[in-house]
């Protein structure tokens, strides 16, 4: 089944280069069902490929979706034409009287900021205050889950000592947890961040379980009660040359960078990079959907409210 975009989304073209089905709005309109209704928190500077990474991997799935676009009101994107956010993107207040079986914040390269100092911080919060009786289930990536951890549970971030920058492997901590169901025993996810979350402040916090690990790149799932909230700190929807673009960005700015971890050739920056995680970003995405969305958000949509919901 496919995810319904609109029908000029520039991912849409991609998408379809790609044989994953995508579902004009013009065609979903005569389908009697109801399609999942996810909303999309773009907080990242390159919000076209963005959208279209998160596309790919929630259209690969046998559900019909509805992706509504958001950015912050107050924050112009540099990265992002005028034109393309007037077009696809609409704001908070425009949503805010919604319900959404899903909601997808995404990271974004302010991490080095404390919290109230990013300029849109006080809207976010708004958000992630109304997600907790207007969505069914909140995925939040990369700064998106340190945010969400800071705003719900007071877990502060932690500045490494050098940029994480690479592809690292991931061991399950829970195997038989829905999130990961079908997952090898390790699994590998791209990362680019500056700071982390201490483990010892997730395991202190009761209402949280963390679900996977990794030894270089720390603590990479999380969940909350029936899922209502999910933390994963890496990048699987991460395109193969997106590390790669970062590093040749950093070089040229001559920024202090290293060659990302376990993702070229014997580290060799002229070679291809070698995908490793495709598979697993898929079944991520599928299986949130399926079992943390789909399987329990009630067909009355507007019954969230009430927080009516199945057990996992």
């Amino acid at each position: 089944m496919p995810i319904r975009i609109p029908n000029e989304l520039p991912a849409a073209a991609t998408l379809r280069r790609e044989n994953i089905f995508i579902m004009p709005e013009t065609r979903a309109t005569t389908q009697a069902i109801r399609p999942l209704q996810i909303l999309l928190l773009n907080l990242m500077p390159t919000k076209i490929e963005t959208e279209t990474q998160l596309a790919r991997v929630l259209g690969n799935t046998p559900l019909q979706i509805v992706l509504t676009l958001i950015a912050p009101s107050g924050h112009v994107s540099r990265n992002t034409p005028e034109s393309h956010m007037l077009a696809f993107y609409k704001n908070f207040d425009e949503v805010c009287d919604r319900d959404f079986d899903g909601l997808i914040i995404t990271g974004a390269p302010v991490e080095l900021l404390p919290f109230e100092e990013v300029d849109y911080w006080p809207e976010l919060c708004r958000i992630m205050e109304w997600s907790k009786t207007h969505v069914h289930s909140t995925l939040h990536i990369c700064w998106g889950a340190q945010a969400g951890l800071y705003y719900h549970f007071g877990i502060e971030k932690r500045v490494l000592k050098e940029k994480l920058f690479g592809v690292f492997r991931h061991t399950v901590t829970d195997p038989g947890f829905i999130l990961f169901r079908g997952f090898d025993d390790t699994f590998m996810v791209p990362h680019s961040r500056h700071t982390t979350v201490d483990p010892e402040d997730i395991r202190r916090e009761p209402r949280l379980k963390i679900l996977a690990e990794s030894e270089e790149a720390g603590v990479y799932a999380i969940k909350t009660d029936q899922c209502r909230q999910v933390y994963v700190m890496g990048h699987s929807e991460y395109d193969r040359d997106t590390l790669k673009r970062e590093y040749l960005r950093d070089v040229a700015n001559g920024s202090a960078i290293h060659v990302p971890q376990n993702y070229f050739p014997n580290d060799d920056p002229s070679r291809d990079p070698i995908v490793s995680w495709r598979s697993c970003a898929h079944l991520l995405y599928a299986n949130w959907l399926n079992y943390c969305v789909y399987q329990t958000t009630p067909y009355d949509i507007t019954s969230i409210r009430r927080g009516v919901r199945t057990d996992d």
